[in-house]
């Protein structure tokens, strides 16, 4: 039975795997004259198998979140037309008054200007806030598959050094623990 069976049956996310894993290799006993610990391969590899599962969904999280992205995007885009376009439009009402075509050019002018000053500064805060939570993503990530491939070195210690499945885990793990007095 593995350690998570009480979560409803579902597969936990990929950190709480890694950190079952990581439980389940501290807690095992380790090998006599060795720094190797016995694990039961079945539960570790089935925890790694989830931890795999989970994977994907944190990846369609990142897709979402760049799709989020890519559509907040285009919603500043668009806004930052209209405002230039509305620009634009006051400029031109504002030219068809003779006695004042002077101050409506500049007025047109940096209307115009602060348009697109405010759609850039818009553009560049999306592209930061994305930037940051991407960055996050590919902390969490990176953290994962470190956690992941620490978990298979181990766990190919083990196998390699040809653990006999029939010792008990709790001798192995009193063994582990009791290096500094062999």
């Amino acid at each position: 039975m593995s350690d998570y069976d009480a979560l409803d049956g579902t597969i936990p996310d990929t950190e709480v795997c890694l950190n079952m894993i990581r439980e389940h290799v501290e807690q095992a006993r380790s090998m006599p004259m060795s720094a190797s610990v016995m694990v039961n391969r079945e539960e570790l590899l089935i925890l790694l198998e989830d931890a795999e599962a989970s994977l994907p969904e944190e990846i369609r999280q990142s897709r979402w979140l760049l799709k989020e992205r890519d559509e907040f995007l285009a919603k500043a885009r668009k806004e930052a037309e209209e405002i230039i376009e509305a620009g634009r439009q006051q400029a031109e009402r504002m030219v068809e008054r003779t006695e004042v075509v002077r101050s409506a050019r500049r007025t047109a002018e940096k209307t115009v200007q602060d348009a697109e000053d405010r759609a850039r500064a818009m553009r560049l805060e999306t592209e930061d806030y994305i930037d940051q939570k991407l960055a996050g993503f590919e902390v969490v990530l990176d953290r994962t598959m470190a956690a992941v491939q620490k978990g298979r070195e181990r766990l190919q210690v083990v196998v390699e050094a040809g653990a006999d499945p029939d010792i008990s885990v709790d001798d192995a793990a009193s063994e582990f623990f009791n290096q500094d007095s062999n």
